[in-house]
C-alpha cells in the first residue's frame, strides 16, 4: 500500500476517534438546546407582545413632547432582563446569585424605560406588570424574604414603597392605587421553596417592626398560609417564644389561635412544649377552649409541658383548668405519667397537688406512675410517689409485674439500687409473692361474668324465638281476620239477595192492583217486617266491609266483632221471616207443620246464639282477669310476657 494512502487512512481513523469522543458532548448540547427551546419561544413571544405596546407608548410620548425624535439612544430598546419560566439546569454548580441591581436614577427618570423592582416585578410603561422569578439564597428567597430575615425595616419599606415611584409616571388615580395594591400583595404573599412568606420569615426571626409593616399589605390568606411543615405565622412565632409578635398576630387575626399543624398541634401546644410561659398565658387569655384540643396522638399541652419539665407552663395550665391533670392520651397516659419520664420532681408535685388520685390511674398497659418512674430510673420521683398514702406499691401491670419486679429487671446502677431499697422499705414484693386468694377471687369473678354472659345470651335467644312465634301468630291472626271478613261479606250479600227477592215472590200471588193476596194476614205482616230487617242488616254489613281499611289490626278486630253481631241479627230475622212465610204456604189445614218448623227453628237458633253469647262473655271476663294479673306481675320475665300476649291473641281469635 502506498505511504500516502496509509497516512490518509490513519488520519481518517484518528478523526473518527475524535468524533466518537465528541458524540457524548454533542448529545449533552442537543439536550440543553431542547431544554432552551421553550424558554426561547417564551422570550420571543414576550418581546413580540411588548413591542407594539412600546411603540404606541413612544408615539404618545412624542406627541406630548416628552421625547425628541433625535434621541437615538433610547433606553427603551436597550437590553432588559426578560422573564424566564424556570431556571435552566447546569452541569456545573452556579454561584449564588446576587440581588438584582436597582435602576439607576437616569433610567428611572426616563419615562419609557423598563424598570425592575427589588421584589422581582418588572413594570413596563403601559402599567402592565410581568412576573420575573428573581431568587436569591438557598431556598429561592426573594429580596423581601432576605430583608425580613435580617429585620431590615428600611429595606422592607424601600421595596414596598418603591412600587409607587415606579408606577407614578405610568398610571394615576384609582387605576394607580389598584395596580400598586395588586403588585404589593403579590410581593408580600410570595413564598419560597419552603412555602414561607416574608411575614412568616420575620415572625420566625422575631422582628416585630417588620411584622407590623408586612401585616399592612398581607391578605388574610397570606397570614394564615402554612409552610410545607404545616406551620403558619402564629404557630412559628409561638414556637419561637416571640410574645410581642403573638400579641400583634392575635389582634390582627384572632382565628389564628385555633389553627393546627400536620400533627394537629395548636400554637398553644407548640408554645407549651418549648416552655414559653408568657406566650401560653397570652393564648389562654384569648381562647381558653384551646385546652380542649389535643394532638393526633391524644396528648394535650399539659402532657407535653410536663414531659419537658416546664414548671411555669404547668402552673399556668393547671391554674386555668385543674381537671386537665386527669386527661389521658390514646395510650391512656395522664400528664403525671408523662412527667415521671422527665427529670422535674417539681412538676410531679404540682400535678399531685392538683389531683392526688391520679397517682394510681393506669394506662392501657396497666402501668401507674410508679411503674413508669421505676422503669425510667427516676429515684427522686419514686420517693415522692411512695410518700403518698394513695400509692399502691404492689400494683400489678397487665403482664403481672410489680414495681419491684421492674426494678430488679433494670441494669445494675446506683439509681436502680436506690429504687429497689425504697420499694423494699415501703413493703414492695414480687408478683409471685402476692396473696393467692386475690388471684382466686379474680378467677371466680371472671367465671361468674362468663356464666352471667352465657345466661344473658340464652335469654336473648329465647326472647328472640318467642318474638318470632308471636310475630307468626299475629300473621295467622291477621289472615284469619281477613278470611272471616271475606266470608261474612259473601254471606251478607247472599242474605240481602234472598231477602230482596222474597218480597216479590210472596205465596198466594198478587191481585189486579199488585197487592199480595194475603196482605191482611198476620203471618204476612210478620214476614214483611223481619224480611226487611234481614235485608237492611245485611246491606249494613256490606257497607261496613267495603269501607273497612285493611292493615289496622285493632280496627279490623272491632269491626269483625260488630259485623258478627249484625250477621246474628240478620240470621234471626231471616229465620223469623221464613217461619212466618211457612204459615202462608201450608194454610190453615196443615198449620201443625208450620208450628213444628217454628219450634225446631227456634230451638236451633236459640241454642246456637245462646252458646255463642256465653263464650263471648266468658272471653271478655278472661281478658279482664288476665290484665289484672299482668299488672300485679310486672316483675316477671320478658318471655312470660310474650307468652301471655300470644295466648291472649289465640283466645281472642276463638272469642270472635
Amino acid at each position: 500500500m502506498p505511504p500516502i494512502a496509509s497516512n490518509s487512512i490513519a488520519k481518517a481513523m484518528q478523526a473518527i476517534r475524535a468524533l466518537l469522543e465528541f458524540i457524548p458532548e454533542l448529545r449533552d448540547c442537543i439536550a440543553e438546546l431542547k431544554k432552551m427551546i421553550p424558554n426561547l419561544e417564551y422570550i420571543i413571544a414576550k418581546v413580540a407582545f411588548s413591542i407594539p405596546k412600546l411603540i404606541q407608548r413612544v408615539e404618545k410620548d412624542l406627541e406630548r413632547g416628552l421625547m425628541s425624535p433625535q434621541s437615538s439612544q433610547n433606553p427603551l430598546f436597550e437590553p432588559s432582563p426578560l422573564p424566564s419560566p424556570s431556571p435552566l439546569p447546569s452541569p456545573s454548580p452556579l454561584p449564588s446569585p446576587s440581588p438584582s441591581p436597582s435602576p439607576s436614577p437616569s433610567s428611572t427618570a426616563s419615562a419609557p424605560a423598563l424598570v425592575l423592582s427589588n421584589s422581582g416585578k418588572r413594570i413596563d410603561q403601559a402599567g402592565k406588570k410581568k412576573y420575573v422569578k428573581q431568587v436569591t439564597g438557598r431556598h429561592n428567597d426573594t429580596e423581601l424574604h432576605l430583608a425580613a430575615q435580617r429585620g431590615d425595616l428600611v429595606a422592607v419599606k424601600q421595596i414596598l414603597d418603591g412600587i409607587d415611584s415606579q408606577m407614578m409616571g405610568t398610571l394615576s388615580g384609582a387605576e394607580l392605587d389598584t395596580e400598586v395594591a395588586e403588585i404589593r400583595a403579590s410581593i408580600v404573599n410570595e413564598v419560597n421553596e419552603l412555602g414561607e412568606t416574608p411575614l412568616f420569615t420575620a415572625a420566625d426571626k422575631g422582628h416585630i417592626e417588620v411584622v407590623k409593616e408586612l401585616l399592612k399589605y398581607t391578605s388574610k390568606e397570606g397570614v394564615m398560609r402554612k409552610n410545607k411543615s404545616g406551620f403558619d405565622t402564629l404557630h412559628i412565632a409561638a414556637a419561637q417564644g416571640h410574645h410581642a409578635i403573638v400579641q400583634v398576630l392575635l389582634d390582627h387575626e384572632p382565628s389564628l389561635s385555633r389553627t393546627v399543624s400536620q400533627s394537629n398541634a395548636t400554637p398553644l401546644i407548640s408554645a407549651a412544649t418549648r416552655g414559653h410561659t408568657d406566650v401560653v398565658i397570652e393564648l389562654l387569655s384569648k381562647d381558653g377552649g384551646l385546652l380542649e384540643i389535643s394532638r393526633s396522638n391524644g396528648k394535650n399541652a399539659l402532657h407535653l409541658a410536663a414531659r419537658q419539665g416546664h414548671v411555669d407552663v404547668v402552673k399556668a395550665l393547671l391554674n386555668k383548668d385543674p381537671q386537665l391533670a386527669r386527661r389521658t392520651d390514646r395510650k391512656g397516659q395522664t400528664a403525671l405519667q408523662m412527667a415521671v419520664k422527665g427529670q422535674s420532681c417539681e412538676v410531679v408535685k404540682l400535678l399531685l397537688e392538683a389531683d392526688a388520685a391520679i397517682v394510681m390511674l393506669p394506662d392501657k398497659f396497666g402501668n401507674t406512675a410508679l411503674h413508669v418512674a421505676t422503669r425510667k430510673k427516676r429515684a427522686e420521683i419514686v420517693n415522692e410517689l411512695l410518700s403518698l398514702p394513695d400509692t399502691n406499691v404492689n400494683a400489678l401491670t397487665r403482664d403481672h409485674k410489680t414495681a419491684l419486679d421492674i426494678a430488679e429487671g433494670l441494669p445494675l446502677s446506683e439509681e436502680a439500687s436506690e429504687i429497689k431499697e425504697c420499694l423494699s422499705r415501703c413493703g414492695a414484693v414480687r408478683a409471685n409473692e402476692l396473696n393467692q386468694p386475690r388471684d382466686e377471687l379474680r378467677k371466680t369473678v371472671t367465671q361468674i361474668k362468663k356464666d352471667v354472659h352465657t345466661q344473658l345470651e340464652q335469654t336473648r335467644r329465647t326472647n328472640k324465638n318467642v318474638h318470632n312465634i308471636s310475630k307468626e301468630l299475629r300473621k295467622l291472626h291477621r289472615e284469619g281476620i281477613n278470611n272471616a271478613t271475606n266470608s261474612v261479606t259473601v254471606v251478607a250479600v247472599l242474605f240481602a239477595t234472598v231477602a230482596f227477592a222474597a218480597i216479590f215472590t210472596v205465596p198466594g200471588g198478587d191481585d189486579n192492583d199488585g197487592r199480595a193476596v194475603v196482605v191482611n194476614r198476620a203471618s204476612f205482616k210478620i214476614f214483611f217486617i223481619f224480611n226487611a230487617l234481614a235485608l237492611f242488616t245485611s246491606l249494613a254489613v256490606v257497607v261496613v266491609q267495603i269501607t273497612l281499611v285493611r292493615g289496622e289490626t285493632k280496627a279490623e278486630k272491632r269491626v269483625v266483632e260488630v259485623i258478627n253481631k249484625l250477621m246474628w241479627l240478620a240470621s234471626v230475622c231471616t229465620s223469623v221471616a221464613f217461619m212466618a212465610s211457612s204459615y202462608i204456604v201450608v194454610g190453615r189445614q196443615f198449620e201443625w207443620a208450620a208450628i213444628l218448623v217454628t219450634v225446631v227453628g227456634g230451638v236451633i237458633m236459640g241454642g246456637v246464639l245462646g252458646t255463642m253469647t256465653y263464650y263471648v262473655v266468658k272471653s271478655k271476663r278472661s281478658r279482664s282477669l288476665r290484665k289484672k294479673e299482668k299488672s300485679a306481675r310486672r316483675s316477671g320475665s320478658n318471655s312470660w310476657h310474650h307468652s301471655d300476649y300470644s295466648n291472649s291473641e289465640v283466645d281472642r281469635i276463638y272469642a270472635l
